[in-house]
């Protein structure tokens, strides 16, 4: 017996109703959104009513909704997050990504819940614990390798396992990252991260002698796995994740439009894999993702440690490697071996004292930038390109809708005519006209299909149709105006009314958590979850940090090393001249402790 293919989803950010449909209409099998309140991006909330459009729009192709609800609740929002889960499963969203485990324990309705990354969620017996409790989808850690990732799956295989492939990386695992509250009152887990991991810091050791000066040592290049998305596939992963909810469309646009190339290409090869929606898309321009914003690229430790994962010069966008400066003159910079630029980019550089600088290039005469404000650029330095004008009006314009393929049968009755529309998804619909079977003085064929193949603004477009009589009869257009017209409402209908939203799996009697009590990272903030905890066993359960900061503990951990970054891997053996600990400082005067858990290959920040 044949096996049935896995589907396989494209999961992309929107932070609003307009790049949502952008998202779709470039080739995302789901999509993840902020609801009013409770998502992990304050800046990125959206109205149920918006949602409620989202959804009627991306049910036609199949297309999922997923609900960002995936902070740390209060006791006093307790009410309101589960009366916005009901509107929210009446608005017809497939999923809910939570993190706080109270809401397991609230009167909801069977909507499905997917485990947020902000649970930290990186071994199999978390994974397998949550499956039982009633996710049926995992977020798992970004810092996982493929053998990680492959373990996960071969305990739990019944478990599906999204994952992060593209955009900002948070140096800390997620969920466990404190600083932003101890710092400026902003929590993370609250969705008001203020990125602390994106500021500079001096790096000094016990005897306060500087190591590195100014540098931003937590800040990390993004995310880019699109070369290893066959050997994810393999390794188990069935969600592929694009990061960004505050970014904007044209980013969108063109990171999902990329990995869905990227997919496809790999299911034409494995057709054990399917995309699990329906309908074409055409975006009008060459997907590029290193044209939209970047601090650079990695693929973390999908290989293990190793390669070179941060971004210690910028938090901000380098864009992509141009070239390099031959010479520079009076009002314009000689650029070798390298790509054309265009009036009106944007380029920048790292200058010598290890700053990124940027400039707009007034004009270009082939190898020659002109900038509009001459930069301090010196010879040897790389030159990027962080706004291409070209590429972003490409992108900005495109405006490209998705269609699902239709096939048409056109017949006659005993009383005049039927057609029979079958769209891609496999949705069929038959409608008939009745009218009389007069001859034609020419020939109709021609004239007959292309009437049947107009059918404009609508979600539909012909992939082929057919006449199944050879008679010339003649067949007002009018008619099969009409016939298109009540053929496409009742097809939208039955993808409406087919739907079939998943609903929750049943969490199983009997829980137990592996461990008897519970410390602040397991950012319990409310009575339902420390409920949910109690009941898995758990005896003493720490309040969040958020309600009850605790002194002298990690605010920060981090499988990023600063050690390993300068080539002082402990587990090397590689030495320094210096004496530990070494405390991070920054411009404010804050001292920040590192300790490192060598053994588990852990960095972590902690709080002086």
């Amino acid at each position: 017996m044949r096996n049935t293919p896995t589907k396989i989803e494209l999961l992309a950010p929107a932070r609003n109703y307009e790049t949502a449909i952008d998202a779709i209409n470039h080739g995302a099998d789901a999509v993840y959104i902020g609801a009013p309140r409770f998502g992990a991006r304050q800046a990125a909330g959206n109205s149920v009513e918006d949602i409620a459009r989202l959804v009627e729009y991306a049910h036609i192709f199949g297309v999922k909704i997923y609900v960002t609800l995936n902070t740390i609740l209060y006791n006093d929002e307790l009410a309101e997050v589960e009366a916005l889960i009901a509107q929210l499963y009446d608005a017809g969203v497939d999923a809910l990504i939570v993190q706080d485990m109270g809401i397991t324990r609230m009167n909801i309705p069977p909507i499905a819940l997917h485990a947020s990354t902000q649970m930290d969620n990186r071994t199999p017996e978390k994974v397998d614990f949550l499956y039982r409790a009633g996710f049926e989808q995992v977020v798992l850690a970004r810092e996982l390798s493929l053998r990680e990732i492959e373990d996960i799956h071969k305990a739990v295989p019944a478990a599906r396992l999204e994952a992060f492939v593209h955009g900002a990386l948070c140096v800390s695992y997620s969920g466990r990252c404190y600083a932003s509250q101890h710092c400026f009152g902003r929590s993370a887990n609250r969705g008001a991260c203020a990125q602390f991991c994106r500021l500079a810091f001096d790096l000094v050791d016990s005897e306060e002698r500087v190591v590195v000066k100014n540098k931003h040592l937590l800040s990390l290049k993004d995310m880019n796995r699109s070369d290893s998305l066959e050997r994810m596939l393999d390794a188990g992963v069935v969600s592929f994740k694009i990061e960004g909810r505050l970014k904007e469309n044209s980013y969108v646009k063109n990171v999902t439009a990329y990995y869905r190339e990227r997919l496809d290409e790999i299911f034409s090869r494995r057709k054990e894999f399917v995309r699990s929606s329906y309908g074409v898309t055409r975006p009008q321009f060459v997907p590029a993702p290193e044209k939209s914003f970047s601090r650079g690229f990695t693929h973390y430790f999908l290989e293990g440690r190793g390669e070179d994962i941060a971004s210690f010069d910028t938090p901000k966008s380098l864009g992509e490697k141009m070239g390099t400066v031959t010479k520079v003159f009076r009002n314009y910079i000689l650029v070798s071996d390298g790509r054309s630029f265009a009036n009106g980019d944007g380029a920048c550089f790292v200058d010598r004292s290890g700053k990124l600088q940027g400039f707009r290039v007034n004009r270009v005469e082939g190898d020659r930038l002109f900038p509009l404000t001459m930069p301090d650029v010196h010879q040897g330095a790389q030159i990027y390109r962080n706004l291409s004008v070209a590429f972003e009006n490409e992108v900005t314009r495109s405006a490209t809708p998705r269609r699902l393929l239709l096939d048409i049968l056109f017949d006659v009755t005993d009383t005049g005519f039927s057609l029979t529309a079958t769209d891609e998804s496999g949705v069929s619909v038959t409608v008939e006209a009745e009218n009389e079977k007069a001859f034609a003085r020419t020939p109709q064929r021609a004239n007959l299909l292309a009437q049947l193949s107009k059918w404009g603004n609508t979600p539909f477009e012909i992939s082929e149709a057919k006449v199944a009589f050879d008679e010339d009869y003649f067949i007002p257009s009018s008619l099969v105006a009409d016939m298109r017209r009540r053929a496409c409402e009742l097809l939208l209908n039955a993808h409406r009314e087919g739907y079939e939203r998943e609903q929750r799996k049943v969490a199983e009697e009997g829980l137990v958590w592996g461990e008897k009590s519970l410390d602040y990272t397991a950012n319990v903030a409310n009575s339902l979850a420390r409920d949910f905890y109690a009941s898995c066993g758990v005896k003493d359960v720490m309040p969040a940090y958020e309600l009850n900061a605790p002194v002298e503990v990690p605010v920060m951990y981090c499988k990023h090393c600063i050690k390993y970054s300068l080539g002082w891997c402990s587990k090397s053996g590689d030495r320094h001249p210096y004496k530990e600990p070494f405390f991070l400082v920054a411009g404010d005067g804050r001292r920040f402790r590192l300790s490192f858990d060598c053994k588990n290959c852990m960095m972590k920040v902690v709080s002086e």
